[in-house]
Formats: structure tokens, sequence, C-alpha cells
């Protein structure tokens, strides 16, 4: 019988965590969290299921994240602050202008926040492996925060030349959705 193993990198050279849970019975997930991508798995898991499952969902990481966060937590910061200068000239005439965009860890009710009084934006590190549009929808709406900081008409006229916007706020409904029920990675795009 051939030998399995779990591969130790991804393809980008980036460490995999393994995380087996008793309390999980069917659901695999995967994130990019600080640099090391990390994928949780049903404690009754095989060897062979745990191979199959974690090259499975590291590359459909890898293929869902135009480039994976960086291990230093500053480059990943600063890929993001770069697509967000880009977003608010394509989309907002340039009118945002963040001082900090990073990602964080401890936003579990909400996918972004926006402090427009000190220029900050957070984003949910739930949203690493996420279509690239819906990453860019949520760092898009809270740009216009910075311009409007209500859900105001002015608001949403300001996102409205965004193409995705109805369908990634349907994408992110369903994936809040699911993870309150804990069916993580189920709604992810083939």
């Amino acid at each position: 019988m051939p030998s399995v193993s779990t591969p130790a990198t991804t393809r980008a050279g980036l460490p995999i965590e393994v995380r087996r849970s008793a309390r999980r019975k069917r659901t695999v997930n995967a994130v990019f969290r600080d640099g090391v991508a990390v994928v949780s798995i049903p404690a009754h898991f095989t060897k062979a299921q745990e191979a199959e499952w974690v090259q499975r969902m590291v590359d459909r990481l890898e293929t869902k994240t135009a480039a994976p966060p960086a291990a230093d937590p500053a480059e990943a910061h600063s890929g993001l602050a770069e697509r967000a200068a880009e977003l608010s000239r394509q989309y907002l005439g340039g009118a945002a202008r963040p001082i900090s965009v990073r990602w964080v860890g401890n936003q579990n009710s909400r996918w972004g926040s926006a402090t427009p009084a000190r220029g900050t934006i957070r984003l949910s590190d739930k949203l690493i492996g996420m279509p690239q549009w819906v990453v860019d929808y949520v760092l898009l709406h809270e740009l216009a925060h910075l311009i409007e900081g209500s859900h105001s008409p002015k608001f949403w006229r300001l996102l409205q030349s965004y193409p995705h916007t109805e369908t990634a706020k349907a994408y992110l409904s369903g994936a809040a959705y699911a993870s309150a029920r804990g069916l993580k990675g189920e709604f992810a795009e083939d």
C-alpha cells in the first residue's frame, strides 16, 4: 500500500497546520492566518482522508486567493493598502484615502470596519480565501464609510458603480448563514 502524507507547506512555501476537532463531524475548513494555511478537519479522519482533504483545501485556498497573505504581516497589510488605493481611484474618484488598512482576527460579527475620524480600515481574516470580488466589495464598502459614515442613500450611491455589489452581499449573507450553522468550507465556489 502506498504511503500517504500530508504536505508540510503550500506551493507558495507557507507552512500548513492541521487541526483535528472532535466537535467537527463532516466539515473541513481552511484559512490563511498569520502566514499559515490552517486546515480544520474532523478528528475521525484517517491519514489518507487527511492528506486528501488538506491538499484539496490548500489548493482551493491558493486558487481563490490571488496572493496568499505573506508570512510578514506588514507585507500582507501593504498589499491591502495598495488594493484600497486602486479601488478608491477606480470607483470613488480617489476620494477615500485610508491611513491604515489591515487584516484582523477579532471581528466575529462583521466582515470589516472603518473609523472615519482616524482613517483606518480593518478587514476580518475570515474573508481570506473568498473570491477577490467579494473581498474587493468589503474593502470598497469600508472605503465608502471613510466618505459617508452611515448607510444613507449617499453611501449606497458611492457603491453603485461597483458591478458586484449585490452578488457580493448575497455571497457574504450565505457565508454568514453557513458559518453560523457550522457549515464552514461548504459554501466556497468550485
